[in-house]
């Protein structure tokens, strides 16, 4: 038996292919997508405006279908987390950040992680598979159904939950392209915005393939530290690294810049010779610097850099001319924080064999 295509996740032009196979016009595209993405439709049967002839074989054929939420967790700051099912034991999670004129959903777009950052707790879980786009989308969608009926909305899409989004290139631009589009949720480009750890090559790709915001995961301002923090780098050095991003940056005929993360580990990379370093690394490049304050985990070994430390650090970025905020910590009462998206896996990278 052929398995059902979940329509979710599917952008325009599949969805035209999808349709056009069928022998139906293209308008069933748009009467679709609205369906979904702006009537909240979870099945066929509610799809008045479609014959019962293309009903009935969109249930034999076709499927709406959203995976299941194990647990919805509340912070005390209003952050929200939904650990979600995926089958086979794992489970990924997805993470609503409140704000006064905001509202950010940390999506994930694999199951784990391969690239083993070693201040981050989705590294130690190991990694899995790449996740569906229906499965990304039905993230954005879980979230989207649940905040509607509070009153509340979502403003932005961040690609920074568990995994490296480009390891799974295909999947994450068709929901980009769900998450842009009218029919669908009708962001602005400025509001999605992709986390990558350096995935060099993929990076050029990225910039002649998707107009969304580009957030580089840096977290040192040398190869001999990052080949520690951020192992890929060992394959993709900064000098190359840097070179990809002023790719991005000079791509396409809207002017774009680049949010560069760095999470602040105390004594390992927060001190003012490291600071120096960073501002003369992005000297000149449109960039905005976030600094992280360091979130634990009970499996690693690194401690939060003291707020002193943190301060002095954004001031030598300031006078630099470097563009800086300092990121406060939201949802950590329930592992929501930035480093702390653990999920479930069953990792099939046995990395937890060979580290023990």
């Amino acid at each position: 038996m052929l398995e059902k295509q979940n329509l979710l996740g599917l952008p325009q032009s599949k969805l035209n292919k999808f349709f056009e196979d069928l022998g139906e016009k293209p308008y069933r595209t748009k009467q679709i997508m609205q369906w979904i993405y702006h009537q909240g439709a979870s099945n066929f049967d509610e799809m008045h405006n479609l014959s019962k002839d293309l009903r009935q074989k969109l249930l034999t054929i076709a499927t709406l279908e959203l995976p299941n939420v194990v647990t919805q967790n509340h912070a005390s700051d209003g952050v929200i987390k939904w650990v979600i099912e995926l089958g086979e034991n794992n489970h990924i999670e997805t993470v609503y950040i409140p704000e006064k004129d905001r509202g950010t959903l940390c999506i994930s777009s694999q199951v784990g992680c391969a690239l083993a950052c070693t201040f981050c707790s989705t590294g130690f879980q190991g990694f899995n598979r790449n996740l569906k786009s229906h499965e990304i989308i039905a993230q954005v969608l879980i979230a989207h159904n649940y905040l509607v009926a509070k009153g509340k909305r979502i403003s932005n899409v961040v690609f920074m939950g568990m995994g490296e989004p480009m390891l799974n290139e295909g999947a994450v631009y068709d929901t980009c392209d769900l998450l842009l589009d009218d029919w669908a949720f009708g962001l602005s480009r400025r509001r999605v915005t992709i986390s990558s750890s350096g995935v060099v090559p993929a990076l050029y790709r990225m910039a002649d393939t998707t107009s969304v915001s580009l957030a580089i995961s840096l977290h040192a301002p040398d190869d001999e530290l990052r080949d520690v923090l951020v192992p890929i780098n060992k394959k993709y050095p900064i000098k190359q690294l840097m070179e990809a991003c002023q790719y991005y940056l000079d791509a396409g005929t809207q002017e774009r810049h680049i949010l560069f993360e760095y999470v602040m580990l105390d004594g390992v990379n927060d001190s003012e010779v490291h600071a120096r370093k960073l501002a003369k690394l992005l000297q000149g490049v449109s960039a905005k610097v976030n600094l992280i304050p360091f979130n634990p985990f009970p499996e690693t070994q690194y401690k939060t850099s003291k707020a002193v430390t943190i301060n002095q650090f954004q001031d030598i970025l300031f006078k630099s001319g470097i563009r800086t905020t300092t990121r406060r910590t939201r949802g950590e009462d329930v592992d929501a924080a930035c480093g702390q998206l653990a999920g479930k896996v069953q990792d099939k990278s046995r990395r937890n064999v060979r580290r023990h």
